[in-house]
């Protein structure tokens, strides 16, 4: 048998005790073992190092003590001055930066509103050159502080090279974003993904799937993304590549009926019978207006409502979560969708999903690109300088 890489098993340890302590400190060094299943022995050596690299601060607690040495028990934490992360997300109408601490706290925020899809490869990766030292500079710090830029962007991302394959912010396919942004950050490690990868591990860490190793999120905004969280991680086809739930071919049922209703409608309403238009569409008929948009409402709910049926399916997650501007700007979206899941989710696994909507907000893909940063932190081999280079960059 072979023998697993020691500098490997000793990052996913690290890992492992640094998520802990995020997610539950202030917690003890014998709570730490307990949760990570790591011995005692090897959590105080990890605990050492990272307290020696100020990576992590005690916080003695008179009240409870040890029992085996009747003083104090000492609880740890994450030291929030640490490292210091920057998340960026590219929409067709702006570019957002974001500046957080060691534990995912957002300390400054920039939104610079232009039309970023109408501008070359060259000028995008200016703008957020940009704005990311900009966002840094007002939040009191210097460029060197930072540790990790993550850069989110709608479509389909090979998250192991930073290659967007597709996406709505780019003229061009297979675009080298990743390393457009390297060669103007100085070496700063960068990772690009898809923005909905930043809010599933966001939920993850903070939100509706804290607790849950197994879930979806859906998001509808610029395009229709999925997010999968498979057994505590992010689930990746070849080289990182991120699915979108917009490429899906699935046929839905009747829809092509409720298109030409939809078709005849407006062909009925705004035919000329002898005596002039019954109705004037372009002139704004409120009456028509609000049909052709209900049954638009449905026929877009009941599209999404299969889709995630389908997904259901597959992967029989106990949870979805539905995100996005478009959920949050149209709330009537929600019934049709919800029937449709409904309707078209297998009798057998018709109670195992739970459907929950997150009310749309920046910080959460802020704080989820802050995550994606981290990650690769908590794992990494630090010295008293700050954590030490790796080539390629090592996934936890």
């Amino acid at each position: 048998m072979k023998t697993a890489d020691p500098e490997f098993m000793r990052a996913i340890n690290r890992f492992h005790v640094m998520d802990a302590i995020r997610r539950f400190g202030p917690i003890s060094r014998v709570e730490i073992a307990d949760c990570t299943d790591l011995s005692p022995t090897t959590v105080s050596a990890i605990t050492a190092a990272l307290l020696e690299d100020k990576l992590i601060i005690p916080l003695a607690v008179g009240a409870v003590r040890d029992a085996t040495r009747g003083r104090p028990r000492v609880m740890l934490e994450l030291n929030p001055d640490a490292a210091f992360v920057v998340g960026a997300k590219l929409a067709p109408a702006q570019i957002t930066v974001a500046v957080t601490n060691f534990r995912a706290d957002v300390i400054k925020t920039l939104s610079l509103p232009i039309r970023v899809d109408r501008q070359p490869v060259a000028v995008i990766a200016d703008l957020v050159e940009d704005g990311v030292r900009r966002c840094v500079a007002d939040a009191g710090l210097k460029f060197s502080a930072i540790n990790g830029v993550c850069v989110g962007l709608p479509g389909v991302v090979e998250s192991a090279s930073g290659l967007c394959r597709q996406s709505p912010i780019f003229g061009a396919r297979d675009v080298p974003f990743g390393q457009e942004i390297s060669a103007r950050l100085g070496g700063v490690p960068v990772i690009v993904d898809s923005d909905v990868n930043l809010v599933t591990l966001a939920e993850h860490w903070f939100g509706h799937g804290v607790g849950i190793d197994d879930f979806l999120v859906v998001s509808v905004e610029h395009n229709l993304g999925l997010g999968i969280m498979h057994r505590g991680e992010l689930f990746r086809g070849a080289n990182g590549l991120s699915p979108d739930l917009g490429d899906f071919l699935v046929h839905l049922p009747d829809a092509d009926s409720e298109v030409h209703r939809l078709a005849d409608l407006i062909a009925t309403a705004t035919s000329d019978n002898g005596t002039g238009p019954r109705l004037d569409a372009a002139g704004g008929d409120a009456a028509l207006a609000d049909t052709v948009d209900s049954i638009t409402t449905q026929i877009t709910g009941d599209a999404l409502g299969f889709a995630i049926a389908n997904i259901i399916t597959l992967f029989a997650p106990p949870k979805v979560i539905l995100t996005g501007a478009a959920l949050s700007t149209s709330h009537r979206l929600l019934t049709p969708l919800r029937a449709a899941v409904l309707r078209f989710t297998p009798p057998s696994l018709s109670d195992v999903a739970k459907i929950v909507v997150r009310d749309f907000g920046e910080d959460m893909w802020a704080r989820g690109a802050a995550a994606m940063s981290l990650r690769d932190l908590y794992g990494a081999p630090w010295s008293t300088t700050g954590p030490a280079p790796r080539s390629p960059r090592t996934r936890i």
